[in-house]
């Protein structure tokens, strides 16, 4: 079996373990990144970049070069009731410099996130390498067996940092069990061609029984159709004409293009779950991102959570880490700077799941726009609060981890 060192071995290379490998390294720490897949290209993954993190970008002196990045900004969304439109969100109203959603292809943001990362001597990403189990010794986790293309492989590691999503192995190998509140819809995923002159660049379009998100990608719209817990069976047992007969009703703009809905390979479902560890730490490991809390779409905000958590491990581990393991106390500090952030964004994420969603998928007639859309469309000051809960979040980190060479 080969073998290989490192202060850091971070598993999985989504937004929180690639964010956590730049900053780690920027820090002077040599970090491994373990990504199972030979690229970040990958359908359906979440894209939308918020105001903190693109404040982020600015503190580490990146804003320039991702801006000049091809993306889409989108300043506002809203609700469409009975084919009104009700403003709920303003970004531009925002107490920060970046007041925009900014929508990319989350592949591209990870590879911006792996070449600023590789700018420094201490970064490695492994790719086509998927971690099998931890290695413990003397009472802690001492780092991940791994198979790669040539074979299996050793990293011995101070800390590994368990970024490997809501399903995370290495999470299961360690014993962590999170606790599920349940979820009581599913989502399907599917784009349509965007045209000039469409309108409202990002939408949620309700109607009984039905509610349908529309998100601005520039050339396509990206589509997210909710249905209840377990739907999805029923839905595509009416058939596909049906499925495109409902978009089409839902959102009349895009009638004339729902036939490039092919077949049901093109939607694709994503088994919403809301979940949270207990305790994100053992003796040399720590989960972050998806890992530790796996988020609701309601918002988009699971990037933004997951990239905090890697800012937040990044201020507090970075100093203890160069000289040795870690204490799990310093582990500790990351899941206490962190959970009242998570705690706070699921429990709006369950009433708004519970109180909006449900409620509008249970509706079996026309019904007035909810009180909350109507309140926020009346009283545009209001709507830099839900903008900014989307946008910024609970407690937004700042980078504080000095750079080192």
């Amino acid at each position: 079996m080969a073998s290989l060192k490192t202060q850091l071995c971070i598993v999985g290379g989504g937004p929180a373990g690639m964010m956590a490998g730049l900053l780690f390294a920027r820090a002077g720490i040599a970090v491994t990144v373990l990504e199972k897949h030979a690229a970040f290209l990958r359908d359906f993954r979440g894209d939308t970049i918020h105001p903190s993190t693109l404040d982020l970008m600015d503190e580490l002196g990146l804003g320039e070069r991702f801006r000049a990045l091809p993306q889409r900004r989108v300043e506002s969304f809203s609700g469409v009731v009975n084919g009104r439109s009700y403003r709920v969100a303003d970004f531009s109203r925002l107490p920060t410099r970046n007041r925009f959603l900014s929508f990319m292809p989350q592949w591209d943001f990870l590879d911006f996130l792996a070449g600023e990362a590789a700018r420094y001597p201490g970064f490695r990403l492994i790719r086509r390498t998927e971690a099998r189990d931890l290695v413990e010794a003397e009472g802690r986790v001492a780092g991940v067996r791994a198979e790669g293309p040539d074979g299996p492989v050793e990293i011995r590691a101070d800390l590994v940092l368990c970024a490997d999503g809501r399903h995370s192995r290495m999470r299961e190998r360690a014993g962590l069990v999170p606790r599920a509140f349940g979820a009581p819809i599913d989502v399907l995923w599917f784009r349509l061609p965007r045209r000039d002159g469409d309108p409202e660049a990002a939408a949620g379009r309700f109607a009984p029984g039905r509610l349908l998100i529309t998100l601005d990608r520039g050339d396509i719209w990206q589509c997210a159709y909710l249905v209840p817990k377990g739907g999805d069976t029923t839905l595509r047992a009416r058939g596909l004409p049906a499925f495109r007969a409902a978009v089409a009703e839902m959102a009349p703009f895009l009638a004339d293009r729902t036939e490039s809905i092919p077949d049901w390979d093109a939607v694709k479902l994503l088994t919403v779950t809301v979940d949270r560890l207990e305790r994100w730490h053992l003796p040399g490991l720590l989960c972050i991102g998806d890992a530790a809390h796996a988020m609701s779409p309601v918002g988009g905000v699971g990037i933004n959570l997951a990239i905090q958590d890697a800012v937040a491990a990044a201020n507090i581990l970075a100093g203890p880490l160069r000289s040795g393991p870690v204490a799990e106390a310093d582990l500790a500090r990351v899941q206490a700077r962190r959970l009242f952030p998570v705690r706070a964004t699921q429990a709006l994420q369950r009433f708004i799941q519970a109180r909006v969603i449900a409620t509008t998928l249970k509706a079996d007639a026309p019904f007035r726009a909810p009180l909350a859309l109507r309140i926020l469309d009346r009283l545009p000051i209001l709507q830099v609060l839900p903008a900014r809960m989307i946008g910024m979040g609970v407690r937004p980190e700042h980078v504080s981890a000095p750079a080192r060479p």
